[in-house]
């Protein structure tokens, strides 16, 4: 699993990308209480707007960590965004991705780099 400044995590899964955001931001965010994620299909630049997510405390756009295409988006998400609060670095990943251009992830940080920079 790799970091990014932006508090996203990446971690490869049967050749494609899958994207979530780091226990620190939903943290920060507070009660998730909506969520509009990407549709399948989408093609994204790195920094285009993917997700929004409206928490009891802030609301934040999450900006696409690198350019691809959207695979597959966690709809039990948008049923319950409250799964973002429970298991942000696991089951409650935002969306499944395919990478255009894999060398836009050098920059990103381990888990160690991560939890030095927050």
């Amino acid at each position: 699993m790799i970091f990014t400044e932006e508090h996203l995590w990446l971690r490869e899964e049967d050749g494609e990308m899958v994207v979530g955001l780091s226990q620190h931001a939903v943290d920060e965010l507070g009660e998730i209480v909506f969520l509009e994620l990407p549709e399948e299909g989408t093609t994204i630049s790195r920094d285009d707007e993917v997700v929004v997510i409206e928490g009891s405390m802030e609301a934040s756009d999450v900006l696409a960590p690198i350019d691809g295409e959207i695979t597959e988006a966690n709809t039990a998400l948008t049923d319950n965004p409250g799964l973002l609060n429970e298991d942000a670095q696991g089951e409650a990943w935002l969306f499944k991705m395919t990478v255009s251009d894999a060398s836009q992830m050098d920059e990103f940080m381990t888990e160690a780099a991560y939890q030095k920079y927050i």
